[in-house]
C-alpha cells in the first residue's frame, strides 16, 4: 500500500494542471498553495517520493524472501519473487499510476499533506540525495535551482482556446483567437482599400456637396481635392449639424473650416500598436500610406474592434458583400478581405500576400481577370462573375472539393 501511495503521489503531482493550481491559489485554496510550493523544487519532491517508494519496495521484497526461505527453501523464494513482482507491478505501479493520471487534480489534493510531512521528516536524507543528483546534473549543464515553468506560447494558448470548445461559445472562442492574432496582424490586413473608400470632392458644386452629405450613411466623410488620393481632411456630420442649428449660411469655405486634419500611418503597422494609439488619442480614423506617401486605404477603430468581436452589422454586411446560395456557394464582392470571408464562411482561403478576393484571384491567374473564368484556389472552385476596370467586382466561391 505504501508503494502504491508513493506511485500515485508521483504521477498525480507531476501531471497536475499548474495553471489551474495557480488559479486556485489566487482563490486562497490552501492545498493549491502547498502543491505549488512542492513543485517549485521538483528535485526535492521526486527525492522524497522515490526514497519512500524504493524503501517500501525493497523492504517488501526482503521480508517476502526471508519468509519464503524459512518455510519453503530456495524454490519457495524463487516463486515468491515472481509473485511479488506481479503484485508490485499491478498494485503498486500500473493501477495507482493510471488512477492518478486520470484524476491528477483530485489525487494531488489528498497526497500533498502526507508528502509534505514525510519531506520534513526525511529532509536530511532528501537533501543528501539531491546534493549528489544535482551535482551529477551539473555535468550536463542542468541547474536545478534555475528551474522555472515556461509560460505558454501564443500557439499553445491558441490550442488551449481550441480545446475549450465545450466550455465557451464559438463566438467567445473566435474573439479570444482574434485577440491572440493581433500581435501578428498589420493594418494592411483589415484596412478598407482605397478604391472602396467613399469620399467627397470639395471642388464639386456646393449643391452636389450638400446632396452627398444628406445621403451619406456614416457620421463622417473623407474630403479630398480632385482625386481620392489627395485627402485634405475628415468632415464630421455632427459639425455640419451644429452649423445648421446655429443658422449659419453654409458654403464650401465654411465646410473646409470644419475639417479635421487627416491622420496618416505607414503600411505594415502592427494592429495592436494602432489599437493602442486609437485608445490614447482622439483620432479614430487613419489613412494607410506606402513608402512613397501614396494612400493605400483607410482604417478606423471600428475595423479593429470588428476584427476582434466580429462585424457589428453582420446582416448588412452579408447582404452587401457576401450572399450564401442554395447550393452552399457564396456570391462575394471582390473588394472584401479574405480574412473577413473566411471568418463569415468558416472556409480557409489562403492568407498569404493578397488581402482581398480580387487580389487573390489576380495573383492566381497572373493576368487580368475576365468574366466567366474559373479556377481552383486551395481546393475551392472560384468563378469570376463581374469584372470592372480590370478588377473583379463579384465572384462565386464554391465549397471545397473532396479529395479522392
Amino acid at each position: 500500500m505504501l508503494a502504491g501511495f508513493f506511485a500515485c503521489a508521483e504521477t498525480a503531482l507531476m501531471a497536475v494542471n499548474r495553471y489551474r493550481l495557480r488559479h486556485q491559489a489566487r482563490l486562497k485554496k490552501r492545498y493549491a498553495t502547498r502543491i505549488l510550493q512542492l513543485l517549485k523544487r521538483p528535485d526535492r519532491l521526486l527525492g522524497v517520493i522515490l526514497i519512500g517508494s524504493t524503501f517500501t519496495t525493497i523492504l517488501a521484497s526482503s521480508l517476502a524472501t526471508m519468509i519464503a526461505l524459512h518455510f519453503w527453501g530456495d524454490t519457495g523464494a524463487f516463486l515468491v519473487a515472481i509473485l511479488l513482482t506481479f503484485i508490485i507491478l499491478i498494485f503498486a505501479e500500473i493501477t495507482p499510476k493510471t488512477f492518478a493520471a486520470i484524476y491528477p487534480d483530485r489525487v494531488s489534493r489528498f497526497v500533498v499533506y502526507p508528502i509534505q510531512f514525510i519531506l520534513q521528516w526525511l529532509y536530511p536524507l532528501v537533501w543528501f540525495a539531491n546534493a549528489i543528483a544535482n551535482r551529477s546534473l551539473r555535468l550536463l549543464r542542468v541547474h536545478v535551482s534555475n528551474y522555472s515553468v515556461e509560460p505558454l506560447s501564443r500557439e499553445e494558448l491558441r490550442s488551449v482556446v481550441y480545446d475549450a470548445t465545450d466550455k465557451i461559445s464559438r463566438q467567445y472562442q473566435q474573439m479570444l483567437l482574434s485577440i491572440l492574432d493581433l500581435n501578428r496582424l498589420t493594418v494592411d490586413d483589415v484596412m478598407i482599400p482605397l478604391h472602396d473608400v467613399k469620399g467627397m470632392n470639395i471642388e464639386q458644386s456646393f449643391e452636389a456637396i450638400m446632396e452627398q452629405l444628406s445621403q451619406f450613411p456614416q457620421d463622417w466623410i473623407a474630403v479630398y481635392r480632385g482625386h481620392i488620393n489627395q485627402i485634405i481632411g475628415i468632415l464630421y456630420i455632427r459639425d455640419v449639424m451644429k452649423l445648421l442649428v446655429l443658422r449659419y449660411s453654409l458654403n464650401a469655405e465654411l465646410l473646409q473650416q470644419q475639417l479635421k486634419e487627416p491622420y496618416f500611418i505607414p503600411e505594415g503597422t502592427l494592429l495592436h500598436i494602432q489599437l493602442n494609439y486609437f485608445q490614447q488619442h482622439p483620432n479614430k480614423i487613419a489613412f494607410v500610406v506606402d513608402e512613397y506617401g501614396e494612400i493605400q486605404g483607410l482604417i478606423t477603430l471600428n475595423d479593429i474592434l470588428e476584427e476582434i468581436v466580429g462585424d457589428f452589422t453582420s446582416s448588412v454586411l452579408l447582404g452587401k458583400h457576401i450572399k450564401k446560395q442554395i447550393d452552399g456557394s457564396y456570391l462575394v464582392d471582390g473588394g472584401i478581405t479574405i480574412r473577413e470571408f473566411n471568418r463569415i464562411s468558416g472556409w480557409e482561403l489562403p492568407l498569404r500576400r493578397p488581402k482581398t478576393i480580387n487580389g487573390l484571384i489576380v495573383e492566381h491567374l497572373e493576368s487580368l481577370p475576365h468574366t466567366g473564368t474559373t479556377m481552383l484556389i486551395n481546393g475551392y472552385p472560384v468563378e469570376i462573375l463581374i469584372v470592372k476596370d480590370n478588377r473583379v467586382k463579384q465572384a462565386r466561391v464554391f465549397q471545397r472539393l473532396q479529395e479522392m
